[in-house]
């Protein structure tokens, strides 16, 4: 049984796709020269939160068509930190590797003196991870999942 089609492995195989759209938006939008365009980022935000509804909704269709509130929490989370940290280790590669991107960074942004690869790509996960963590609570209200037992 491979990763993509492991029902056990819902956050890696739905966090890899997620990674996989954001580095292709970010390289379509680097190739036609609107990378420095911060309202762009709200697409990042569709990516994610198209993956993390597909994710949520495979992993209610594996389990019988039920999924326990906790376990779509922990489960949409857990695609949202894959895809992520996934997409935060590209591009510190990228950066590391395309030094313009980061001398355009140090000089446009605000606090960008204060930045190199490494904090600037763990800033781009640490915003992807809370992002996910905000999208799988819209979702977990939004999907119907089993009442909560007390």
């Amino acid at each position: 049984m491979s990763l993509f089609n492991n029902p056990n492995r819902i956050p890696e195989n739905y966090g890899l796709r997620i990674s996989a759209g954001l580095i292709v938006f970010f390289l379509i939008m680097r190739l036609i020269g609107l990378h420095h365009h911060v309202e762009l980022r709200l697409a990042n935000l569709l990516i994610l939160m198209a993956g993390i509804y597909f994710g949520l909704k495979k992993f209610k269709e594996l389990h019988g068509n039920q999924i326990n509130y906790f376990r779509a929490l922990i489960t949409g989370v857990g695609i949202g930190a894959v895809g992520s940290v996934v997409f935060g280790v590209f591009m510190f590669i990228y950066m590391k590797l395309d030094s313009g991107l980061m001398q355009s960074i140090i000089e446009n942004e605000p606090m960008g003196h204060y930045l190199n690869a490494y904090m600037a790509s763990f800033i781009v996960a640490l915003e992807g991870l809370f992002s996910g963590m905000l999208v799988t609570f819209l979702l977990c209200n939004y999907i119907a999942s089993d009442e909560v037992e007390s």
